[in-house]
């Protein structure tokens, strides 16, 4: 592998190996708790909401950065498309966690302020609204396809393991859907994303060497 390869497979399982941290920091850190009353309301307005929400948007970030070295890497046409349906994912998607980050932390602290549970109603306002919710939708299910897209490229390419893309590309199928499972689910979700994601910076760090 050129040195300029051996460069961008690092740069990709760095990123990789981060972001799969992050998605499991997000559901375990992330507070649970009845968002309708004020212990809800103490949950979004905690440091750990915003740190559990950052983490989640700085991994999709990593993510995209490193499905683009694992192009480079295979220089494969369909890790390309993979890469760009990723990133419009990423793109649809990082809106609706910048909101879930301030906008709700902000409406949090004003009912715990108030001591009005009431307030608490706008969130669902905003995470329902007709705009916010489709992007959010097509956001997640682009970035499902995309992975998807991925794992096809690194089973066809005969440079990483053909199994290593695969629990990357579950995880991200189910990303939507595991948002109405309860915790213990959600923190499960995280771990598979970070064992997908380990495996193919993994697999990634191992090419630089061929």
């Amino acid at each position: 592998m050129s040195t300029l390869n051996s460069s961008r497979a690092r740069l990709g399982a760095g990123s990789l190996a981060v972001a799969g941290v992050l998605f499991l920091l997000y559901p375990v850190v992330r507070p649970y708790s009845d968002e309708t009353t004020l212990a809800g309301a103490r949950a979004m307005a905690s440091s750990a909401w915003v740190a559990a929400h950052l983490f989640a948007a700085v991994g999709f970030v990593l993510l995209t950065l490193g499905l683009l070295a694992l192009h480079l890497v295979l220089d494969r046409r369909p890790s390309l498309t993979a890469v760009v349906v990723t990133w419009i994912g990423a793109g649809l998607t990082l809106p609706y966690y910048g909101a879930e980050v301030f906008g709700l932390n902000v409406i949090a602290a004003r009912a715990l302020k108030e001591q009005d549970a009431s307030l608490l109603s706008l969130a669902d306002d905003f995470r329902f609204g007709p705009a916010a919710v489709t992007m959010f939708g097509a956001g997640l299910l682009l970035l499902g396809v995309g992975v998807i897209l991925a794992a096809v490229a690194v089973w066809r390419s005969g440079v990483l393991s053909r199994w290593s893309a695969v629990p990357l590309a579950v995880g991200f199928a189910l990303f939507l859907p595991q948002f109405f499972g309860p915790p213990a689910l959600r923190m499960a979700h995280g771990a598979l994303i970070t064992v997908g994601a380990l495996w193919v910076a993994v697999e990634l760090w191992r090419s630089r060497r061929a």
